[in-house]
């Protein structure tokens, strides 16, 4: 391992995951799998009256990077809407790939700065926003809501 790539704020990130916890009563569950590591991240969402995030489960089989990622996605989804959660998934990826300066208005991406130049990483970084931001989608969709 790299110790700029894995530093000490990704890993302890990676180590205190919040809402573990899959839902019973979710309104859209999605998962996402990286080809490249195999690291797998399963969202539940459920949304609010206003379309925004209500309540989040999620199942983490990530490398730090991934559960980094997720640790930052769930500190901060809940309240959001799905436009917020696809400029945050959009802005992540364009930040990883170099196309932005700034990963965007989410608290605390800016750890995934040292992980620019290793493209192998960016689709586990990528996955708890994948996730959340289609499962926000799927929810809001169904006319059953």
């Amino acid at each position: 391992m790299s110790a700029p790539l894995y530093n000490a704020q990704i890993l302890r990130l990676a180590t205190n995951i919040p809402h573990q916890t899959r839902l019973n009563d979710a309104q859209a569950t999605v998962s996402r799998r990286s080809p490249i590591c195999g690291s797998r991240v399963t969202v539940d969402v459920a949304m609010d009256r206003e379309g925004r995030v209500a309540a989040l489960g999620q199942e983490v089989r990530a490398c730090a990077l991934g559960q980094a990622s997720a640790a930052l996605m769930a500190d901060h989804a809940i309240g959001r809407s799905q436009a917020e959660l696809e400029a945050a998934r959009d802005a992540l990826t364009a930040f990883l790939a170099g196309e932005r300066e700034d990963p965007g208005e989410w608290p605390g991406l800016e750890i995934f700065l040292p992980a620019r130049p290793h493209a192998a990483r960016h689709p586990s970084i990528r996955l708890a926003f994948e996730a959340v931001a289609e499962a926000a989608a799927q929810a809001l969709a169904d006319p059953a809501r």
